[in-house]
Order: structure tokens, then sequence, then C-alpha cells
């Protein structure tokens, strides 16, 4: 086959999965918004659900969901930093190496499932937290750690070694040059790794209804259980509660993701343009 032919013919494949892709997306977003939209209101974001969530709004899930995702990150962010520091700058290429990021890959396809009976009998049996936010967080966190780990190292392993050479050149210390090289380069991609995880973070109800549990108070605590808005939406819709109900939680929740998204990009922009 020609070989200009056969590229013409691989690039008209790669547009069509690009469209398909695009497009699937569009119709699951724009089915959700256009029925979701409608129904949505100031008193529907500022009151808590009521009658099982028939009526009321979704205030407790949003902070609910707000204190899990926090949670989930104030533990996962630095763990996750440091460890691709060590993988990336301080690890020899070895065995050893080798095994850990095989360890992190495999923990990154488990069923996030087989993690909430995890939490539900290490952190809600077994250390007594009961459901609660700090039970949810902390299996959310063990959750997107893989995500967290691979993506900063990843972002790290692409800051160009000149950088590094020229900062180690004029004299500044290994740990200076990665606090003061290595992380602001690599910032970008650890912005895009936060962002996976608040988005497997926020989209997930597996693990998070069999540790956080599902009341429909306000948290006060972290002691005390909370429904995520990804539960209240499952429970609507699965049990049959209120159709409308759930749509407007699924819009909330996506407008939620894509207010996430853009200031991500405005800080990744900005990141950039101060290091280019």
């Amino acid at each position: 086959m020609n070989p200009k032919l056969e590229e013409k013919i691989c690039q008209v494949f790669i547009w069509i999965m690009a469209l398909l892709t695009f497009f699937v997306l569009a119709a699951i977003i724009g089915n959700l918004l256009s029925n979701g939209l409608p129904l949505l209101s100031l008193d529907f974001i500022l009151q808590s659900p009521r009658s099982m969530g028939r009526e009321g709004g979704i205030l407790s899930t949003i902070i609910a969901t707000l204190y899990l995702i926090a949670v989930s990150l104030i533990i996962t962010v630095p763990i996750g930093i440091g460890s691709a520091i060590y993988l990336t700058e301080y690890k020899k290429k070895g065995k050893l190496l080798r095994v850990i990021r095989f360890t992190t890959e495999s923990l990154a396809g488990i069923p996030s499932i087989i993690f909430g009976i995890f939490g539900f009998a290490f952190f809600v049996i077994f250390l007594s937290m009961g459901w609660s936010i700090l039970s949810g967080g902390l299996t959310l966190a063990l959750m997107i750690l893989p995500t967290m780990v691979r993506t900063a190292e990843e972002a790290m392993n692409s800051v160009s070694d000149s950088l590094k050479e020229g900062s180690l050149a004029l004299g500044a210390t290994r740990w200076q040059t990665i606090v003061g090289v290595v992380v602001p380069s690599a910032l970008p991609g650890i912005i895009t790794g936060i962002i996976l995880s608040i988005g497997r973070a926020v989209g997930e109800s597996a693990a998070v209804i069999l540790t956080a549990g599902s009341s429909l108070g306000i948290p006060k605590s972290l002691f005390d259980p909370g429904r995520s808005m990804s539960v209240h939406l499952y429970i609507l819709a699965a049990e049959g509660i209120s159709m409308e109900k759930a749509y407007a939680t699924g819009t909330v929740l996506i407008i939620l993701i894509i207010l996430v998204n853009f200031a991500a990009n405005y800080l990744t922009n900005r990141q950039r343009a101060r290091t280019s």
C-alpha cells in the first residue's frame, strides 16, 4: 500500500474516533443538562434534602462531598508528590523501583468496591471510626493515591535535565534544585493529577457509601456520617425516589467538575507563563 495513502487512512480513522468520543460525551452531558438545568434553583442548592430526597435540595450532600475531597487531597497530595520525588530523584533504577511501579499500577486498577470493602473493614470496624467523613476520606485517599503518584512522577520525569544540571552548577543542593526547579516546572502535570484525582473522588459512590454512610444531615465534624452527591444521585435514581432530583443533582455535579477544570487550567497556564 502507498505510504501516503496509508497515512491518510490512519488520519481519517483517528479523526472519526475523536469525533465519536466527542459526540458520545456531548450526548451524555447534553441529556443531563437538558433534563437537569430547568430544575435548578437557589432553593435547590441552599436547602438540605427532605423525605429521603424527594423534597428539598442538596446542600448537605455538597458539603459532605467537599469534606470528602478535602480530606482525601490533604492526605494524597503531599504523599503523592513526596513519592514521586523519591522515585524520580533519589531511587536508582532496579528491581525495587520496578516493584514499586508495578504495585502502584496494580492499585490503580483495583475496582472501587474492593477499596470500599477494605475501608469498611479497616477504618469503619477495626479502627472504630464508624461511618464518617474521615473513613470515607481515607478510603478515597487510598483510591486516588496511585493516580497522584503516577501523574506527578511523569510530570517530574518530563523536566529537562539541563535545568537540573544548571541549578546544580550554580551551587544549589539537590533538595534546593528539587524545590526550586523540578517541582515548579512539573506543577502543570501535578495539577493535572490533582484534577484527575478530584474527578475520581467526586464520581465515586460504591466506596463512599460503605465508609462515609448515606446520612442526609450536614456533617459537623470529620466523625459524622455524610452522603456525597454521587451517592445521593445513585440512591435517588436506583430506588426510584425522584428522577427529577437525580437529574438536577447530576447537573450540579457536572458543573462542579467543569468549574474545577477551568480553575485548574487557569492556574496551570499562569504557572507555565511564570516558568517560561
